[in-house]
């Protein structure tokens, strides 16, 4: 199992396991899955970090039932693109079987804070991983826990810490579970 997550932050609480630091942004996060993928392919990936949510409040989990890439999504245009990957069914399970409080919820892609209007929960690198994945057959499933309200400018207000605290024990016990 390889632990994805944007920074070095959200892996702090990881032990164990292969981590890859993918950086910030939905580039970043492709690209560096992709090259790791293409150097060693794991059994599996856990996508973690934190992420914004409209209503749902912090630091509440969350785990994505698809990731939706915003920043391509045009309904006027006629030219084909992927905006939708999936979660590995299998590992999506296991990780609701080990957190039944989460939500289980499309999440969104996007390049800037604030980008995901489609979605109930938006983060930055969960489409680029699970694509990546997806593209070298390797299972994966994001995990998030809630740090903000995407709309909330004053980043002095955000629940970092307990966010990152929900993150360490949720991955501990998706971990644990396999």
């Amino acid at each position: 199992m390889l632990v994805v997550a944007a920074t070095e932050r959200e892996l702090d609480f990881v032990d164990g396991f292969e981590t890859l630091c993918c950086g910030i942004g939905p580039v970043e996060a492709a690209l560096a899955t992709a090259r790791r993928l293409a150097d060693h392919t794991p059994t599996a990936v856990l996508h973690i970090g934190i992420a914004g949510a409209k209503t749902i409040e912090p630091p509440a989990l969350v785990l994505g039932s698809e990731s939706i890439y915003c920043d391509v999504i045009d309904p006027a245009s006629v030219l084909p693109r992927v905006e939708r990957v999936g979660p590995d069914a299998a590992l999506l399970v296991a990780a609701r079987s080990a957190l039944p409080e989460a939500h289980v919820l499309p999440i969104a892609t996007s390049a800037r804070v604030g980008g995901g209007t489609s979605c109930e929960v938006e983060a930055m690198e969960g489409f680029g991983v699970l694509r990546a994945c997806a593209l070298a057959g390797v299972p994966a499933v994001e995990l998030r826990a809630v740090s903000n309200a995407p709309g909330e400018a004053d980043r002095g207000t955000w629940s970092f810490e307990d966010a990152f605290a929900a993150l360490g024990d949720a991955v501990a016990r998706v971990l644990g579970s396999r």
